[in-house]
């Protein structure tokens, strides 16, 4: 799949308009015919932002992707940096989504205090009508993985629609151009679990990851991230084994706006 991820020409097929950066979606040829499908952002169409260097969004969604499969847990699709049809950028595997259903999705809306089986309370507000309503997500522990690994890569954009239920049955996390950086700022959707502990298997994997970063899992972030950067992140693991419990919202602004 990486190979290729990095070698094939893509095609651009249309654009995500609801995405703040550019947002391309393209496909290319496989040898068996059929089309390997991808999303595409290009460093020129990053929006600038005040507290993220300029150019640096693609490399921390690799960054980021680095960092998911160090842990061997998956969750974020395979990314790389490379060259596309407007210079370079992230490049990521498309996912097809669960169509949907009946149910609430992973993180969803629901009338104020009704929350179904599975799923955790978040927060009551108002929605666009003035209605009370619960902000939701599910309870399922592939979703607790991105939730425990939020927090390793400091995430500051974690929305209800940057998790999404792939038609393969895993749960994955997407649109990771503004994590890593040196200053505390997680805002997600899933502070349902926010105050509980890490489970031992998550912490094991905890542990190797914080072990690999010296080495060659470092040379490899150093292409993306500054020497500070994977110092935080490393600092980061440490205090969540030597504290395995996910944090309670210490800020203003715990949830990104929108929320999806």
């Amino acid at each position: 799949m990486n190979d290729l991820l990095r070698t094939a020409e893509l095609t651009v097929i249309g654009q995500v308009t609801t995405a703040s950066n550019v947002t391309l979606v393209c496909e290319a040829p496989r040898e068996d015919g059929t089309e390997l499908r991808v999303v595409y952002k290009p460093v020129r169409g990053e929006r600038p932002l005040w507290d993220f260097p300029d150019g640096t969004l693609a490399g921390r969604e690799v960054a980021s992707y680095l960092v998911s499969d160090a842990l061997g847990w998956g969750v974020i699709p395979e990314t790389i940096l490379r060259e596309g049809p407007l210079g370079p950028g992230m490049v990521q595997r498309w996912i097809e989504v669960v169509e949907d259903g009946e149910g609430p999705d992973l993180v969803d809306l629901c009338p104020a205090g009704q929350v179904p089986d599975g799923f955790r309370e978040v927060l009551r507000a108002l929605d666009p009508a003035g209605h009370p309503v619960s902000l939701i997500h599910s309870e399922d522990p592939q979703l607790h993985r991105i939730a425990v690994l939020d927090v390793l890569i400091n995430n500051a954009d974690r929305k209800g629609g940057h998790a999404l239920a792939g038609q393969d049955g895993h749960v994955y996390g997407v649109d990771h151009g503004i994590c890593l950086h040196t200053e505390p700022k997680l805002r997600t959707v899933l502070w349902g679990w926010a105050g509980e502990g890490v489970a031992d298997e998550l912490l094991t994997d905890i542990t190797a990851l914080v072990k690999a970063l010296p080495g060659e899992l470092g040379e490899r972030l150093a292409e993306h991230l500054t020497d500070a950067e994977i110092d935080a992140l490393e600092a980061r693991g440490r205090a969540l084994l030597e504290n395995p419990v996910l944090p309670l919202p210490n800020s203003q602004r715990p949830i990104p706006w929108p929320a999806f």
